[in-house]
């Protein structure tokens, strides 16, 4: 398998004694290796919009807090890391046999999320097993390692996937989109999390003066599936964050004040959540 290199994702440990916590942020990247940029037909205003961006900058101080950080630096246009890595079909790559569906936006993108054609061609065999190996499996990997590890020492285990989503659902005809919540924790129907875990974040957002809406439109991808078992002590919760509340959407940059409001709002989400987690039975 290929080593990944520093700059594809990067893991940061508290810096004391931490808590049963690991932040991962894994659409925030925007890096786009030469052998994948030649396949790709998007302009750098479409990898901005469809990137969770600036959501590393949000979470940057949850080591601070006690939390590990886990933040991939690779764009999804690449390989989506909250996919499942079956997740493709013969349009995006050669001989796949579409297990999970004709998914224009799996763990391979062939489309923007304004439907338009993202590549060039499919990929071959090869190169999709290179990109399963370079970036999906070691980012995973170190995901998997972080939360074990957690298990280990604590008995339980909280994966907090941070995201962002655009403000608005696409517009429909003449109808604009309607305006989605500031907060979607995605917990598929409340049940990847101990319940008291997911009504804190509610609480929390709330608190602030923030909307909340449960699971819409989204449920939580493969990493809240996978990791979601509060059964076995290992729980996820799925966070979006309205990116209305704190960038520009169109030109992808960020307003200083929104997003430090947002930075201490979530460091103290992460901080709650800790304990909580700690303080179950």
């Amino acid at each position: 398998m290929s080593e990944p290199e520093a700059h594809d994702f990067t893991l940061v440990a508290p810096p004391e004694r931490g808590l049963p916590v690991l932040v991962e942020v894994p659409h925030a990247g925007l890096r786009i290796p030469p052998d994948a940029q030649r396949l790709l037909r998007v302009s750098h205003e479409t990898l901005l919009r469809d990137a969770d961006g600036h959501v590393d900058s949000v979470y940057i101080d949850a080591p601070r807090v006690g939390a590990g950080l886990l933040v991939a630096h690779v764009s999804r246009y690449v390989v989506d890391l909250n996919r499942e890595p079956d997740d493709v079909d013969p349009a995006s790559v050669e001989g796949a046999t579409a297990l999970r569906g004709w998914f224009p936006r799996g763990v391979i993108w062939r489309e923007t999320a304004e439907g338009h054609l993202a590549m060039t061609r499919k990929l071959t065999r090869d190169e999709y097993e290179h990109r399963l190996a370079r970036y999906y499996r070691p980012y995973h990997e170190a995901l998997e390692t972080t939360l074990r590890g957690l298990h280990r020492r604590y008995g339980r285990a909280l994966v907090v996937a941070a995201h962002s989503m655009p403000s608005h659902d696409r517009a429909v005809g003449t109808s604009p989109g309607r305006r989605r919540a500031d907060v979607v924790p995605g917990t598929r129907g409340r049940s990847t999390a101990d319940p008291r875990l997911i009504d804190l974040v509610e609480q929390h957002f709330r608190a602030a003066g923030l909307s909340v809406r449960h699971d819409d439109p989204y449920r939580g991808g493969a990493t809240t599936q996978r990791w979601g078992r509060p059964f076995e002590g290992f729980h996820a919760i799925q966070i979006e964050l309205n990116r209305g509340l704190y960038m520009d959407e169109q030109r992808g940059t960020p307003h200083p004040q929104q997003v430090a409001f947002l930075r201490g709002l979530c460091t103290r989400l992460v901080a709650r959540l800790g304990e909580a987690v700690e303080a179950l039975r």
